[in-house]
C-alpha cells in the first residue's frame, strides 16, 4: 500500500485505485469525482500512421489519439473495418485496421467528423 506525499491512500489491493476526494474505490466513489485518471483516452489529436514493425512485414494501419469511451472505440473500429473491407482490432485505445487504408481511414474519420492527421513516413 503506497502513500503519497500529502499522505492519502492511491491505490490499495483490496479495491483497486482510490478517489483521492472520499479515499474510497473509484467504482464507489461517493464525491464523483472523474479528475482520477481512467487510461485508455486518447489526447484528442487523431493520428493514422502504417506500421510494419514486428509483424512479419505485412502493413498494418494504426488510428491514435481518438478521446472516445472503449465502447464507441470499439464500434468506431468496426466501422472502419467495415469501410475498408479489411479485419483488424482495438487494443489499448488504438484502433489497428489490417492492410494500407490511410487515405481512406482518414476520410472516413473526416465523414464522421474527427479532424486526422497524418503521422508517421
Amino acid at each position: 500500500m503506497k502513500s503519497s506525499s500529502n499522505g492519502g491512500l492511491v491505490y490499495s489491493t483490496d479495491g483497486g485505485r482510490m478517489c483521492p476526494e472520499c479515499r474510497r474505490p473509484v467504482p464507489e466513489c461517493a464525491c464523483k469525482l472523474k479528475t482520477v485518471p481512467t487510461g485508455g483516452i486518447g489526447d484528442g489529436v487523431v493520428r493514422v500512421s502504417r506500421q510494419t514493425k514486428g509483424r512479419g512485414g505485412k502493413s498494418v494501419t494504426l488510428v491514435k489519439g481518438l478521446a472516445l469511451d472503449p465502447a464507441d472505440l470499439a464500434l468506431l473500429g468496426k466501422q472502419l473495418r467495415a469501410a475498408c473491407g479489411s479485419g483488424g482490432t482495438v487494443k489499448d485505445g488504438v484502433i489497428e485496421v489490417q492492410g494500407d487504408h490511410c487515405e481512406r481511414i482518414m476520410s472516413e474519420l473526416i465523414k464522421r467528423g474527427h479532424h486526422p492527421k497524418r503521422s508517421g513516413g
